[in-house]
Protein backbone atom coordinates (compact mmCIF):
# COMPACT_ATOMS: atom_id res chain seq x y z
CA UNK A 1 0.00 0.00 0.00
CA UNK A 2 1.14 3.41 -0.79
CA UNK A 3 0.57 6.91 -0.14
CA UNK A 4 -0.57 9.88 -2.76
CA UNK A 5 3.05 10.77 -3.88
CA UNK A 6 3.81 6.70 -4.39
CA UNK A 7 6.15 6.00 -0.75
CA UNK A 8 5.38 2.52 0.40
CA UNK A 9 2.68 3.53 3.76
CA UNK A 10 3.68 1.84 6.87
CA UNK A 11 1.39 -0.99 8.42
CA UNK A 12 -1.09 -0.71 11.49
CA UNK A 13 0.58 -1.23 14.59
CA UNK A 14 -0.27 -4.85 15.77
CA UNK A 15 -3.17 -4.83 18.71
CA UNK A 16 -0.91 -5.81 21.78
CA UNK A 17 1.34 -2.76 20.53
CA UNK A 18 -2.18 -0.36 20.11
CA UNK A 19 -2.36 -2.04 23.83
CA UNK A 20 0.80 -1.11 24.95
CA UNK A 21 0.61 2.17 23.55
CA UNK A 22 -2.77 2.84 25.32
CA UNK A 23 -0.63 2.15 29.14
CA UNK A 24 -1.66 -1.77 28.96
CA UNK A 25 1.06 -3.94 28.67
CA UNK A 26 0.54 -7.89 27.61
CA UNK A 27 0.14 -9.94 30.61
CA UNK A 28 -0.50 -7.57 32.87
CA UNK A 29 -3.67 -6.97 35.10
CA UNK A 30 -6.45 -5.67 33.21
CA UNK A 31 -5.13 -7.37 29.85
CA UNK A 32 -7.69 -8.69 27.36
CA UNK A 33 -6.48 -12.47 27.71
CA UNK A 34 -5.79 -12.16 31.61
CA UNK A 35 -9.42 -12.53 32.75
CA UNK A 36 -9.81 -15.75 30.01
CA UNK A 37 -6.75 -17.65 31.51
CA UNK A 38 -7.53 -16.46 34.86
CA UNK A 39 -11.39 -18.53 34.63
CA UNK A 40 -9.70 -21.23 32.76
CA UNK A 41 -7.16 -21.41 36.05
CA UNK A 42 -10.13 -21.44 38.66
CA UNK A 43 -12.19 -23.89 36.82
CA UNK A 44 -9.16 -26.50 36.84
CA UNK A 45 -8.86 -25.80 40.28
CA UNK A 46 -12.34 -26.13 41.29
CA UNK A 47 -12.52 -29.37 39.34
CA UNK A 48 -9.35 -30.63 41.40
CA UNK A 49 -10.80 -29.60 44.85
CA UNK A 50 -14.04 -32.08 43.88
CA UNK A 51 -12.32 -35.07 42.49
CA UNK A 52 -10.57 -34.81 45.78
CA UNK A 53 -13.39 -34.41 47.89
CA UNK A 54 -15.26 -36.94 45.81
CA UNK A 55 -12.14 -39.35 45.78
CA UNK A 56 -11.82 -38.59 50.17
CA UNK A 57 -15.59 -39.36 50.41
CA UNK A 58 -15.17 -42.76 48.38
CA UNK A 59 -12.60 -43.71 50.32
CA UNK A 60 -14.62 -42.94 53.48
CA UNK A 61 -17.46 -44.75 52.07
CA UNK A 62 -15.59 -47.98 51.66
CA UNK A 63 -13.95 -47.89 54.68
CA UNK A 64 -17.44 -47.23 56.21
CA UNK A 65 -19.25 -50.66 54.43
CA UNK A 66 -15.84 -52.54 54.60
CA UNK A 67 -16.58 -51.69 58.92
CA UNK A 68 -19.95 -52.42 59.17
CA UNK A 69 -19.89 -55.19 57.28
CA UNK A 70 -17.63 -57.04 59.59
CA UNK A 71 -20.52 -57.12 62.39
CA UNK A 72 -21.96 -60.19 62.71
CA UNK A 73 -25.52 -60.03 63.57
CA UNK A 74 -27.05 -62.50 66.26
CA UNK A 75 -30.41 -62.99 65.17
CA UNK A 76 -31.01 -66.07 67.27
CA UNK A 77 -30.62 -64.74 70.41
CA UNK A 78 -33.19 -62.15 69.42
CA UNK A 79 -35.94 -65.15 68.30
CA UNK A 80 -35.42 -66.80 71.60
CA UNK A 81 -36.07 -63.96 73.83
CA UNK A 82 -38.67 -62.81 71.86
CA UNK A 83 -40.95 -66.27 73.20
CA UNK A 84 -40.03 -65.15 76.55
CA UNK A 85 -40.88 -61.37 76.78
CA UNK A 86 -43.45 -61.56 79.26
CA UNK A 87 -41.23 -63.23 81.87
CA UNK A 88 -38.28 -60.46 81.16
CA UNK A 89 -37.78 -57.87 83.63
CA UNK A 90 -39.16 -54.22 82.74
CA UNK A 91 -36.65 -51.69 81.73
CA UNK A 92 -36.68 -49.57 85.24
CA UNK A 93 -34.28 -46.46 83.86
CA UNK A 94 -34.92 -45.76 80.24
CA UNK A 95 -31.89 -43.75 79.86
CA UNK A 96 -29.28 -46.19 81.05
CA UNK A 97 -28.03 -48.90 79.15
CA UNK A 98 -26.93 -52.35 79.92
CA UNK A 99 -25.26 -54.33 77.99
CA UNK A 100 -23.80 -57.83 78.95
CA UNK A 101 -20.09 -59.03 77.02
CA UNK A 102 -19.46 -62.50 76.76
CA UNK A 103 -16.12 -64.22 76.39
CA UNK A 104 -16.62 -66.92 74.78
CA UNK A 105 -13.96 -69.98 74.90
CA UNK A 106 -14.68 -71.51 71.66
CA UNK A 107 -12.20 -73.80 70.03
CA UNK A 108 -13.85 -73.22 66.74
CA UNK A 109 -12.63 -70.90 63.91
CA UNK A 110 -9.62 -69.60 62.57
CA UNK A 111 -7.13 -68.70 65.65
CA UNK A 112 -9.16 -70.40 68.22
CA UNK A 113 -7.92 -74.26 67.69
CA UNK A 114 -4.87 -73.81 69.33
CA UNK A 115 -6.65 -73.27 72.71
CA UNK A 116 -7.93 -77.05 72.48
CA UNK A 117 -10.24 -79.62 70.56
CA UNK A 118 -13.50 -78.38 69.03
CA UNK A 119 -15.81 -80.57 70.14
CA UNK A 120 -18.54 -78.22 69.15
CA UNK A 121 -19.24 -76.32 72.44
CA UNK A 122 -18.71 -73.67 74.25
CA UNK A 123 -18.87 -71.90 77.27
CA UNK A 124 -18.97 -68.22 78.77
CA UNK A 125 -14.73 -67.96 79.52
CA UNK A 126 -15.73 -63.98 80.86
CA UNK A 127 -19.12 -62.64 81.00
CA UNK A 128 -19.21 -58.85 82.32
CA UNK A 129 -22.57 -57.13 82.76
CA UNK A 130 -21.74 -53.25 81.59
CA UNK A 131 -24.02 -50.79 82.91
CA UNK A 132 -24.10 -47.15 81.42
CA UNK A 133 -25.95 -44.90 83.98
CA UNK A 134 -28.24 -42.10 82.02
CA UNK A 135 -26.55 -38.93 81.18
CA UNK A 136 -23.45 -41.37 81.19
CA UNK A 137 -21.48 -40.33 83.78
CA UNK A 138 -20.69 -43.26 85.16
CA UNK A 139 -20.05 -46.93 83.68
CA UNK A 140 -20.50 -50.48 86.50
CA UNK A 141 -18.64 -53.22 84.76
CA UNK A 142 -19.96 -56.19 86.88
CA UNK A 143 -18.33 -59.47 86.50
CA UNK A 144 -20.31 -62.70 87.13
CA UNK A 145 -18.61 -65.55 88.10
CA UNK A 146 -18.15 -68.43 85.91
CA UNK A 147 -18.76 -71.02 88.21
CA UNK A 148 -21.35 -69.39 90.18
CA UNK A 149 -24.08 -71.65 90.96
CA UNK A 150 -26.96 -70.08 89.66
CA UNK A 151 -30.74 -71.60 88.11
CA UNK A 152 -30.61 -71.84 84.37
CA UNK A 153 -34.16 -72.09 82.51
CA UNK A 154 -35.12 -74.40 80.38
CA UNK A 155 -33.35 -73.29 77.11
CA UNK A 156 -33.08 -73.87 73.22
CA UNK A 157 -30.46 -75.36 72.55
CA UNK A 158 -28.75 -75.30 68.84
CA UNK A 159 -30.00 -78.47 67.90
CA UNK A 160 -33.72 -77.25 68.58
CA UNK A 161 -33.89 -79.37 71.89
CA UNK A 162 -35.01 -77.89 74.65
CA UNK A 163 -32.66 -78.26 78.41
CA UNK A 164 -34.98 -78.34 81.59
CA UNK A 165 -34.89 -75.80 83.87
CA UNK A 166 -31.69 -76.80 86.86
CA UNK A 167 -29.46 -75.38 89.00
CA UNK A 168 -26.02 -75.49 88.12
CA UNK A 169 -22.67 -73.09 87.61
CA UNK A 170 -23.31 -70.51 85.55
CA UNK A 171 -21.24 -71.20 82.44
CA UNK A 172 -23.14 -73.87 81.26
CA UNK A 173 -26.07 -71.33 80.49
CA UNK A 174 -23.83 -70.53 77.20
CA UNK A 175 -23.13 -74.31 76.38
CA UNK A 176 -26.72 -75.04 76.68
CA UNK A 177 -28.77 -71.95 74.57
CA UNK A 178 -25.99 -69.93 73.78
CA UNK A 179 -26.71 -66.04 74.05
CA UNK A 180 -29.77 -66.29 74.95
CA UNK A 181 -30.18 -68.82 77.79
CA UNK A 182 -27.55 -66.91 78.92
CA UNK A 183 -28.89 -63.32 78.86
CA UNK A 184 -31.80 -64.80 80.88
CA UNK A 185 -29.96 -66.63 83.05
CA UNK A 186 -28.42 -62.80 84.15
CA UNK A 187 -31.60 -61.53 84.06
CA UNK A 188 -33.07 -64.18 86.31
CA UNK A 189 -30.45 -63.91 88.69
CA UNK A 190 -30.52 -59.86 88.66
CA UNK A 191 -33.93 -58.40 87.85
CA UNK A 192 -31.85 -56.42 85.86
CA UNK A 193 -33.20 -56.02 82.09
CA UNK A 194 -30.20 -56.73 79.76
CA UNK A 195 -30.98 -54.45 76.81
CA UNK A 196 -27.78 -55.48 74.13
CA UNK A 197 -25.14 -58.22 74.07
CA UNK A 198 -21.61 -58.38 72.34
CA UNK A 199 -19.91 -61.84 71.95
CA UNK A 200 -16.13 -62.10 71.63
CA UNK A 201 -14.07 -65.03 71.20
CA UNK A 202 -10.08 -65.62 72.00
CA UNK A 203 -8.74 -64.38 68.53
CA UNK A 204 -10.75 -60.66 68.75
CA UNK A 205 -9.67 -60.06 72.14
CA UNK A 206 -6.20 -60.51 71.20
CA UNK A 207 -6.61 -58.11 67.84
CA UNK A 208 -8.07 -55.18 69.86
CA UNK A 209 -5.11 -55.69 72.47
CA UNK A 210 -2.88 -55.30 69.40
CA UNK A 211 -5.30 -52.57 68.06
CA UNK A 212 -3.95 -50.05 70.63
CA UNK A 213 -0.61 -51.40 71.11
CA UNK A 214 -0.22 -53.79 73.51
CA UNK A 215 -1.45 -53.10 77.26
CA UNK A 216 1.24 -52.27 80.23
CA UNK A 217 1.35 -54.58 83.22
CA UNK A 218 3.72 -55.49 86.18
CA UNK A 219 3.80 -58.90 87.38
CA UNK A 220 6.19 -59.20 90.97
CA UNK A 221 7.05 -62.96 89.55
CA UNK A 222 8.07 -64.90 86.64
CA UNK A 223 5.26 -66.86 84.99
CA UNK A 224 5.31 -70.43 83.25
CA UNK A 225 2.29 -71.36 82.43
CA UNK A 226 1.92 -74.03 79.41
CA UNK A 227 -1.78 -74.27 79.97
CA UNK A 228 -2.39 -70.68 79.30
CA UNK A 229 0.76 -70.30 76.21
CA UNK A 230 2.26 -67.64 79.04
CA UNK A 231 5.75 -67.50 79.75
CA UNK A 232 6.18 -63.69 81.60
CA UNK A 233 9.41 -62.14 82.79
CA UNK A 234 9.13 -60.10 86.42
CA UNK A 235 8.50 -56.68 86.57
CA UNK A 236 6.62 -53.99 84.25
CA UNK A 237 6.19 -54.78 81.02
CA UNK A 238 3.88 -54.39 77.78
CA UNK A 239 1.60 -57.65 76.69
CA UNK A 240 -0.03 -58.10 73.22
CA UNK A 241 -2.07 -60.29 71.86
CA UNK A 242 -0.88 -63.28 72.48
CA UNK A 243 0.66 -62.89 75.76
CA UNK A 244 -2.07 -60.83 76.97
CA UNK A 245 -4.90 -63.54 75.74
CA UNK A 246 -2.55 -65.80 78.11
CA UNK A 247 -2.46 -63.32 80.85
CA UNK A 248 -6.48 -63.08 81.78
CA UNK A 249 -6.68 -66.66 81.01
CA UNK A 250 -4.70 -67.79 83.08
CA UNK A 251 -5.18 -69.68 86.33
CA UNK A 252 -2.81 -72.08 87.77
CA UNK A 253 0.68 -70.21 87.23
CA UNK A 254 -1.11 -66.95 89.04
CA UNK A 255 -1.92 -65.67 92.43
CA UNK A 256 -3.80 -68.57 94.60
CA UNK A 257 -5.24 -70.53 91.46
CA UNK A 258 -8.85 -69.56 91.74
CA UNK A 259 -11.13 -68.26 89.35
CA UNK A 260 -11.38 -65.09 91.69
CA UNK A 261 -8.14 -63.71 90.89
CA UNK A 262 -7.95 -64.51 87.69
CA UNK A 263 -11.60 -62.09 87.32
CA UNK A 264 -9.63 -59.40 89.04
CA UNK A 265 -6.58 -59.45 86.67
CA UNK A 266 -9.15 -59.08 83.85
CA UNK A 267 -10.82 -56.16 85.49
CA UNK A 268 -7.50 -54.54 85.82
CA UNK A 269 -6.31 -55.78 82.39
CA UNK A 270 -9.68 -54.65 80.97
CA UNK A 271 -9.52 -50.97 83.21
CA UNK A 272 -5.99 -50.47 81.45
CA UNK A 273 -7.35 -51.17 78.05
CA UNK A 274 -9.77 -48.40 78.19
CA UNK A 275 -7.36 -45.92 80.01
CA UNK A 276 -4.90 -46.67 77.25
CA UNK A 277 -7.69 -45.61 74.62
CA UNK A 278 -8.77 -42.42 76.36
CA UNK A 279 -5.60 -41.35 77.15
CA UNK A 280 -4.07 -42.07 73.74
CA UNK A 281 -6.77 -40.34 71.80
CA UNK A 282 -7.43 -42.99 69.84
CA UNK A 283 -10.98 -42.47 69.93
CA UNK A 284 -10.02 -39.10 67.78
CA UNK A 285 -7.35 -39.91 65.72
CA UNK A 286 -9.00 -41.35 62.36
CA UNK A 287 -5.60 -43.24 61.41
CA UNK A 288 -5.66 -45.32 65.17
CA UNK A 289 -9.23 -45.44 65.36
CA UNK A 290 -9.84 -47.53 62.33
CA UNK A 291 -7.35 -50.47 63.38
CA UNK A 292 -9.11 -50.54 66.61
CA UNK A 293 -12.57 -49.98 64.90
CA UNK A 294 -11.60 -53.11 62.05
CA UNK A 295 -10.44 -55.58 65.36
CA UNK A 296 -13.59 -55.04 66.85
CA UNK A 297 -16.26 -55.67 64.23
CA UNK A 298 -14.64 -58.39 62.91
CA UNK A 299 -14.07 -59.85 66.27
CA UNK A 300 -17.67 -59.57 67.79
CA UNK A 301 -21.34 -60.69 67.31
CA UNK A 302 -23.88 -58.70 68.53
CA UNK A 303 -27.75 -57.81 68.88
CA UNK A 304 -29.58 -55.84 66.06
CA UNK A 305 -29.56 -53.02 68.19
CA UNK A 306 -25.46 -52.59 68.00
CA UNK A 307 -25.16 -54.55 64.71
CA UNK A 308 -23.87 -51.43 62.59
CA UNK A 309 -20.73 -49.06 62.74
CA UNK A 310 -22.90 -45.89 63.69
CA UNK A 311 -24.15 -47.82 66.95
CA UNK A 312 -20.88 -48.70 68.14
CA UNK A 313 -19.27 -45.33 67.73
CA UNK A 314 -22.00 -44.11 69.43
CA UNK A 315 -20.99 -46.58 72.19
CA UNK A 316 -17.86 -45.81 72.07
CA UNK A 317 -18.84 -41.71 72.48
CA UNK A 318 -20.80 -42.25 75.53
CA UNK A 319 -17.54 -44.49 76.84
CA UNK A 320 -14.78 -41.65 75.90
CA UNK A 321 -17.42 -39.24 77.73
CA UNK A 322 -16.98 -41.18 80.91
CA UNK A 323 -13.91 -40.10 82.87
CA UNK A 324 -11.59 -43.30 83.67
CA UNK A 325 -11.73 -42.53 87.62
CA UNK A 326 -15.67 -43.20 87.02
CA UNK A 327 -15.15 -46.38 84.98
CA UNK A 328 -15.51 -49.11 87.64
CA UNK A 329 -14.78 -52.91 87.64
CA UNK A 330 -16.24 -55.53 90.22
CA UNK A 331 -17.04 -59.26 91.44
CA UNK A 332 -20.65 -60.16 92.39
CA UNK A 333 -20.47 -60.74 96.41
CA UNK A 334 -19.97 -64.14 96.31
CA UNK A 335 -18.40 -67.11 98.62
CA UNK A 336 -17.56 -70.86 98.57
CA UNK A 337 -20.56 -72.34 97.27
CA UNK A 338 -21.69 -74.52 101.02
CA UNK A 339 -21.77 -77.73 99.02
CA UNK A 340 -18.69 -77.59 96.69
CA UNK A 341 -15.96 -74.86 98.06
CA UNK A 342 -14.84 -75.08 94.13
CA UNK A 343 -18.12 -73.16 93.25
CA UNK A 344 -19.59 -69.79 94.12
CA UNK A 345 -23.21 -68.01 95.83
CA UNK A 346 -24.25 -65.12 95.99
CA UNK A 347 -23.77 -63.20 99.44
CA UNK A 348 -26.96 -61.34 100.60
CA UNK A 349 -27.94 -58.99 101.02
CA UNK A 350 -25.12 -57.19 99.34
CA UNK A 351 -25.69 -58.86 95.97
CA UNK A 352 -29.39 -57.81 96.35
CA UNK A 353 -28.25 -54.22 96.79
CA UNK A 354 -25.96 -54.54 94.00
CA UNK A 355 -28.67 -55.47 91.53
CA UNK A 356 -31.08 -53.08 93.16
CA UNK A 357 -28.48 -49.94 92.55
CA UNK A 358 -27.85 -51.11 89.10
CA UNK A 359 -31.42 -51.84 87.90
CA UNK A 360 -32.70 -48.39 89.32
CA UNK A 361 -29.89 -46.48 88.09
CA UNK A 362 -28.62 -45.36 91.28
CA UNK A 363 -24.73 -45.02 92.87
CA UNK A 364 -22.76 -47.69 92.94
CA UNK A 365 -19.59 -46.62 95.18
CA UNK A 366 -16.42 -49.22 94.43
CA UNK A 367 -13.15 -48.70 96.84
CA UNK A 368 -10.15 -50.69 96.07
CA UNK A 369 -9.34 -53.37 98.84
CA UNK A 370 -9.86 -56.76 99.52
CA UNK A 371 -12.64 -58.79 100.10
CA UNK A 372 -13.56 -60.48 103.02
CA UNK A 373 -13.79 -63.84 103.31
CA UNK A 374 -18.10 -63.76 102.84
CA UNK A 375 -17.19 -62.47 99.72
CA UNK A 376 -18.37 -58.59 100.38
CA UNK A 377 -15.27 -56.49 100.90
CA UNK A 378 -16.98 -53.76 102.26
CA UNK A 379 -19.96 -54.31 100.63
CA UNK A 380 -22.64 -55.79 103.10
CA UNK A 381 -23.13 -58.67 105.63
CA UNK A 382 -23.26 -62.59 104.99
CA UNK A 383 -27.03 -62.82 105.98
CA UNK A 384 -29.23 -64.51 103.31
CA UNK A 385 -31.51 -63.08 101.37
CA UNK A 386 -33.15 -63.64 98.05
CA UNK A 387 -32.33 -62.83 94.86
CA UNK A 388 -35.47 -61.46 93.66
CA UNK A 389 -35.46 -57.55 95.92
CA UNK A 390 -38.13 -56.07 94.00
CA UNK A 391 -40.25 -55.71 97.40
CA UNK A 392 -37.52 -55.59 99.36
CA UNK A 393 -36.69 -51.63 100.91
CA UNK A 394 -33.69 -49.64 99.69
CA UNK A 395 -30.63 -49.32 101.91
CA UNK A 396 -30.76 -46.20 103.91
CA UNK A 397 -27.05 -45.45 102.48
CA UNK A 398 -24.94 -45.50 99.51
CA UNK A 399 -23.70 -49.51 99.19
CA UNK A 400 -20.00 -50.04 98.98
CA UNK A 401 -18.01 -52.62 97.08
CA UNK A 402 -14.68 -53.73 96.97
CA UNK A 403 -13.43 -53.20 93.14
CA UNK A 404 -10.92 -50.60 90.83
CA UNK A 405 -11.49 -48.11 88.21
CA UNK A 406 -9.85 -47.91 85.08
CA UNK A 407 -7.72 -45.06 86.51
CA UNK A 408 -6.05 -47.02 88.61
CA UNK A 409 -4.79 -49.55 85.91
CA UNK A 410 -2.69 -53.47 85.88
CA UNK A 411 0.52 -51.64 87.54
CA UNK A 412 -1.43 -49.22 90.72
Amino acid sequence: MTDRAGTPAEPDPPATEGAAAEGTAPGAPGAPGEPRRRRHWLRWTALGVSLVVLAAAGVGWWFYRKLDGNITTDTTAADELRRYEKERPPAVASAARNILLIGSDTRSGEGNRKYGKDRGTQRSDTTILLHLSAGKKTATAVSVPRDLMVTIPGCRKADGTRTREQFAQFNWAFEFGGTACTIRTVEKLTGIRVDHHMVIDFRGFKKMVDAVDGVEVCLKEPVDDPAAKLKLPAGRQTLHGEQALGFVRARKSLGNGSDTERMDRQQQFLGALVSKVQSNGVLLNPTRLYPVLDAATKSITTDQGLDSLRDLYDLARSMRAIPTDQVQFLTVPRRPYTYNANRDELVQPAASQLFRQLREDRAVVVTPGEEKKDGTGTGGTGADGKPDDADAPAPSTTPTFTGRNAAEGVCS
